[in-house]
């Protein structure tokens, strides 16, 4: 189904819906709303579905090949940094969570542990002096559970390269196409490029486990860490992705993060991507919401979301209503998000700014890259019978353009 098709199917049982209502056709209201809605909610699933595809399209191809080299034994040995072969995923995460918990290892577990850890191999080298390498699917756990928490983490694809990695830039000069007859030569031209480069920050959570609590089951512990490390690296990295400062220069006394998508809009002459307002002389109403829209670019406007606080939602989203009273957002819990409103998924996220929402196609517009995924280092401290796991990754991220991204402001 096209835009057009659904806006103006869309129309017509708006038509349909407010005929029933001035007739006193209440059911028949009722009615039409449950297709307006259902309507709603098929086409947002195929827009997503669209963008999701034309994400893939930007996807490097994935070289599959075997990343393993034959032992003396016969056995093949994993390169160091690499996760363990699929069959032994399952090994070597009990094993991982045993030397977490100061747990004696099988004989099979602590070859898949030496495997995985090539550093960590006598009596003289503990998992407290090294990273250790978090098992594959632990690591997939702890992210897909951050998304949970900020969507905005689900909705944006994480890349895994070593090193500095660029990404082309929307530049929006050089000289466009032009019309010609079969007589006229063509024109030299010129095309501008950009780039943008994702290096390396240092991302850190540590978590504190009492002996006590280390006695409880593997599948108990790992839950714990999972859910823990999901938690508050999700908050530092979601928050990041909107309101980073990026790189820190010699005299700044924050640390380097990523940029975030706020952070560039205002960064930008004249602020083209932000509107304001102001609670008590320019409020937020249908033509400041519908001013947000008109500054999406057209070519980003599919797969675009809005992100906004809890608060900010029920009390000023929530609250926009049409000449009939009715509320322009419609509350229907719908691909993770709260509801939509102009046909744009509403998701409530807390890492979004305060009194305030942002417009955003993140799929698009935001890249996000770990040269080290995460890694575990702990620390036993015996006077206070609490071990430390502190959980460490090396990511960047930054908007390759601001033009998917409009951000509602308040007015200070």
């Amino acid at each position: 189904m096209t835009k057009e098709q659904y806006k103006a199917k869309r129309d017509e049982l708006m038509s349909v819906a407010n005929k029933a209502i001035d007739d006193g056709n209440l059911e028949q209201a009722k009615e039409v709303r449950g297709q307006i809605e259902a309507l709603d909610a098929s086409f947002e699933e195929e827009v997503r579905v669209r963008a999701d595809m034309n994400a893939l399209k930007d996807k490097a191809v994935i070289n599959i090949e075997d990343k393993s080299v034959p032992a003396n034994n016969g056995i093949k040995k994993t390169v160091p940094g690499m996760s363990a072969p699929a069959d032994e995923e399952k090994l070597y995460r009990s094993a991982f969570a045993r030397a977490m918990m100061g747990q004696s290892l099988e004989a099979e577990e602590q070859r898949v542990f030496d495997l995985i850890n090539p550093g960590i191999n006598n009596a003289a080298q503990t998992s407290a002096d090294h990273q250790v390498m978090i098992p594959t699917t632990l690591v997939e756990e702890i992210w897909k559970e951050a998304a949970k928490i900020h969507p905005v983490l689900s909705l944006i694809s994480m890349t895994n390269v070593k090193g500095k990695i660029e990404y082309p830039k929307e530049n929006g000069t050089g000289s466009d196409a032009a019309w010609y007859d079969e007589d006229t030569p063509v024109a030299d031209g010129t095309v501008a490029t950009a780039s943008i480069e994702l290096d390396g920050w240092e991302l850190a959570k540590c978590v504190p486990v009492s002996w006590k609590l280390k006695k409880m089951s593997i599948d108990a512990f790992l839950v714990y860490l999972r859910d823990n490390l999901a938690l508050k690296m999700g908050d530092a990295l979601a928050t990041a992705i909107f309101s980073g400062k990026g790189k820190a220069g010699e005299e700044d006394v924050w640390k380097s993060e990523p940029l975030g998508i706020v952070t560039a809009l205002e960064a930008e002459s004249l602020t083209p991507q932000i509107i304001t307002w102001t609670p008590t002389s320019d409020p937020i109403n249908y033509a400041k919401l519908t001013s947000v829209m008109s500054k999406m670019k057209s070519g980003y406007a599919s797969g675009a979301v809005i992100f906004a606080k809890n608060d900010f939602i029920w009390n000023h989203l929530a609250n926009v209503l049409d000449e009939s009273k009715r509320p322009y957002f419609i509350a229907n819990p719908i691909n993770g998000g709260v509801g939509m409103m102009f046909g744009k998924v509403v998701y409530e996220e807390d890492a979004a700014p305060a009194d305030g929402m942002v417009l955003a196609n993140v799929a698009r517009g935001y890249k996000i890259n770990a040269q080290e995924n995460v890694t575990m280092y702990t620390e036993d401290h015996i006077k206070s019978r609490i071990t430390d796991y502190m959980a460490y990754a090396i990511i960047d991220g930054k908007p390759i353009s601001t033009a998917p991204f409009v951000y509602l402001k308040k007015s200070a």
